[in-house]
């Protein structure tokens, strides 16, 4: 079993002891999430894979924010928040700006990337890097801005 997956059991055990529902209902969803990954290609997922998982749960979590708060319903994007918050406190230590510019910049040298064209390269190099740890999409305007 993953160190990922396993810190989540631990924590759905935790929070069944602390009697805190609403964690054990997102921990919950995260779990079950990887297991239908899992049951679905028939494999045990490592790591990488389920931070992957995870950051698609927190991209859902961040578009569900912005659309609650765009209809005023304060009450649904507070619970999207919560879990947010949730999802990330699994998830590796985001990185700074600086750090980010710096991997931008040594994949655009590491490429030879001197246009637009040349953006699928850098975001293939980078992803591995970035995954959990920065928003793709941000990363993927800083990109857009280094190369034009």
């Amino acid at each position: 079993m993953s160190d990922l997956k396993s810190q989540l059991k631990d924590a759905q055990k935790q929070a069944m002891r602390a009697k805190e529902k609403q964690r054990l209902i997102v921990i919950r969803s995260m779990l079950a999430e990887i297991k239908r990954v899992e049951v679905d290609e028939r494999i045990e997922l490592d790591d990488a894979r389920i931070l992957a998982i995870l950051d698609k749960m927190l991209k859902q979590r961040r578009d569900s924010i912005s659309q609650f708060e765009a209809a005023n319903r304060n009450d649904l994007a507070d619970q999207e928040k919560y879990e947010l918050t949730v999802v990330q406190e699994f998830l590796p230590t985001p990185l700074t700006e600086a750090e980010i510019a710096d991997l931008i910049e040594a994949a655009v040298v590491a490429t030879s990337a001197s246009s637009m064209q040349d953006m699928g390269k850098i975001m293939g190099q980078l992803k591995p890097q970035l995954q959990g740890r920065a928003d793709m999409g941000k990363v993927s305007g800083q990109i857009k801005a280094r190369l034009s």
